[in-house]
């Protein structure tokens, strides 16, 4: 199974943050040719070791390889070849509109790389979630440190050597190992740290890094609501839901977390739910090559308990030795319950049931802000429920999929998280916007200068 992984010094974090600064300060990163040239780098060495990080997946969560293309690689190609396409776009300098006042000065936004950062992966999707922000990094001209999972080794160990193949370590390198890693990697300054992960190390960075007001980019998670009304199409529903939650085996941040279903639909809900598994895994999930595993025994036990808290009506059967679960569904529960208290990131369903949407928007706004609402009905209504909700994203008949479109943003908000990136926003996220206002010599306007002779010129034209 999980093979040891030697955790990074303390001195050669040091090391690797000195080189990166003095590095970023010699002007390299700022051509945007140069920064072009290294995302062509970072796609054909991901080609290069794309083989090798799909077996490392199937190792540590028995990832099947379509499923780490469409779910990880894939995704990563898509945003290397727009940053190639756009970069030289995005880093323009853009000219502004400049008022009456300030004439006959000109205005412009400048984009200009934030510096050295830090970007932290969490092991659910470790390809994706490490080099999706590097582009962005990359793109905007920044240098970086990579710090990827220790509970996905396999996968840790060849992206360390794709980056090591790829990138000089005083402008890309890979730190491995535990959470005194981590403590050791939020001790030191950046000007950007990038963090995907659990809203508890989220706390723990930003108050590492509160000393240094250093900007943050926090992908958290939480419990995302899947409401299913009386008016949905039921066959539908039961199918995308169940493709939501069996994708990475529920270990995804935007997994939909419990069952929201109105008490007319329920019993109908549950059984085209069975058959609709059935219809993904028809010899079930507990030898399919297509299912993803728990990843660790630790995560598996957790889930384990949760089974005590209601009455399993579809799935529950596991086997912690293959760290095996099958899609379950979670009856009678309590909102009091463990299972619905922290995020599940399990193949867990718990459900819960309403009569008016106006229960579910009151439940909804009484914890923690989501990552993700879905909502299965019809799109007025869903539009409705949106509007007096709030979360990181939303999808209406579907689940998942708005992740898929990096032309909006992907992002949390409250404990889910803060800052949104994909395409031009990931480059954004890296970026500091400079104002600059350049005015020229030839005339000197009067107006400014005490003893402020022209006020009421002035106010006419502020008014």
């Amino acid at each position: 199974m999980n093979m040891a992984m030697e955790n990074t010094t303390p001195q050669r974090i040091e090391e690797l943050v000195h080189l990166q600064r003095a590095f970023f300060a010699t002007g390299t990163t700022r051509e945007v040719a140069w920064r072009i040239g290294q995302l062509k780098r970072l796609e054909k060495g991901l080609r290069k070791w794309e083989q090798p990080l799909c077996d490392a997946l199937w190792q540590d969560l028995h990832k099947s390889a379509e499923e780490a293309f469409l779910t990880e690689l894939g995704l990563v190609y898509g945003e290397l070849g727009e940053a190639i396409r756009k970069t030289r776009r995005w880093a323009r300098r853009k000219r502004k509109p400049t008022p009456a006042t300030v004439l006959p000065s000109s205005s412009y936004i400048v984009r200009e790389p934030l510096g050295c950062t830090l970007i932290v992966s969490p092991w659910n999707y470790p390809v994706q979630l490490l080099l999706s922000p590097l582009v962005g990094c990359i793109s905007a001209g920044c240098t970086a440190i990579l710090k990827p999972s220790p509970y996905v080794p396999a996968v840790s160990q060849v992206l360390e050597k794709l980056i090591a193949d790829t990138f000089p370590p005083e402008y890309v390198a890979v730190v491995q190992g535990n959470r005194e890693v981590n403590g050791e990697l939020f001790r030191h300054r950046y000007d950007l740290v990038f963090l995907t992960g659990s809203p508890s190390l989220g706390r723990i960075a930003m108050a590492a890094q509160a000393p240094y007001l250093t900007p943050m980019v926090l992908e958290l998670g939480g419990k995302s609501p899947c409401i299913v009304d009386k008016e949905a199409d039921l066959r539908l529903a039961a199918r995308r839901i169940a493709w939501g939650k069996c994708l990475n085996s529920g270990q995804t941040c935007i997994a939909p977390d419990y069952l929201f279903l109105h008490r007319d639909i329920k019993d109908a809900f549950i059984e085209a739910f069975r058959q609709e598994l059935n219809a993904l895994y028809p010899e079930g999930t507990e030898h399919s090559d297509k299912y993803v595993h728990i990843v660790k025994e630790s995560a598996f036990e957790r889930l384990e308990s949760y089974l005590a808290d209601g009455l399993v009506v579809a799935g529950g059967r596991h086997d912690k030795a293959r760290l095996w679960m099958e899609p379950t569904l979670l009856d009678c529960v309590s909102p009091d319950a463990p299972v619905m208290q922290e995020e599940i990131f399990g193949p867990i369903f718990p459900i819960l049931t309403f009569r008016e949407r106006s229960e579910v928007l009151r439940f909804v706004a009484g914890r923690e802000k989501p990552l993700a609402f879905y909502y299965f009905g019809t799109p007025a209504a869903g539009w409705e429920m949106i509007r007096q909700s709030t979360s990181g994203g939303a999808c209406i008949n579907d689940v998942i999929m708005h992740v898929a479109n990096s032309k909006i943003p992907f992002g949390g908000v409250g404990s889910s998280g803060m800052g949104s990136y994909h395409s031009e926003r990931s480059f954004l996220a890296f970026t500091h916007e400079r104002s600059v206002l350049k005015t020229p010599t030839w005339i000197d306007l009067p107006f400014r200068y005490m003893p402020y002779k022209f006020m009421g010129l002035v106010k006419k034209l502020l008014k």
